[in-house]
């Protein structure tokens, strides 16, 4: 194997010379394309990815996450550990024949979420309440992970 360099010649790196505001904008837009693809291959295609706050008070955790559309039945949440996993699906609607669709946007399929808690949680007492297309998971802290006063002597 040579280790010899070959002289550059003027003219072969063009992109070097292009405009980096145009070089950037071409790469956004593939890879937007290749996320969010209409055609099933791409990456993201045919995923929901729901929007979620999780906050922390002293005695627990919320997680509101948006889930329009969904029925409360199709939602499933596993707490394992320090991890909760937060899943369902949304019906595919049936397009209904005589109508012009112009554009389809609303996705339809599986979602799934998982994420690392922050402090452990008493399990037993984790409550879920899903209204107005938001779900609510309150996540009550563990005598552990409580804060705690210490009196200190004098």
């Amino acid at each position: 194997m040579s280790t010899a360099l070959t002289p550059r010649r003027p003219g072969t790196l063009s992109t070097w010379r292009r405009d980096p505001i145009a070089a950037l904008r071409d790469e956004v837009n593939e890879l937007r394309a290749r996320l969010w693809s209409d055609d099933e291959e791409g990456w993201l295609a045919g995923t929901t990815v729901p929007s979620l706050d999780m906050t922390e008070s002293d005695v627990a955790l919320e997680i509101r996450m948006d889930v329009p559309g969904i029925k409360a039945k199709d939602i499933d949440i596993q707490l394992n550990g320090n991890t909760i996993t937060i899943s369902g699906q949304r019906e595919e609607e049936k397009e209904e024949k005589g109508k012009t669709y112009h554009r389809i946007e609303r996705r339809s399929g599986n979602f799934s979420r998982t994420l690392t808690l922050p402090c452990s949680v008493s399990q037993n007492e984790v409550a879920a309440e899903y209204r107005d297309g938001v779900l609510t998971v309150t996540l009550p802290k563990s005598e552990e992970s409580r804060a705690h006063k210490v009196k200190v002597k004098d």
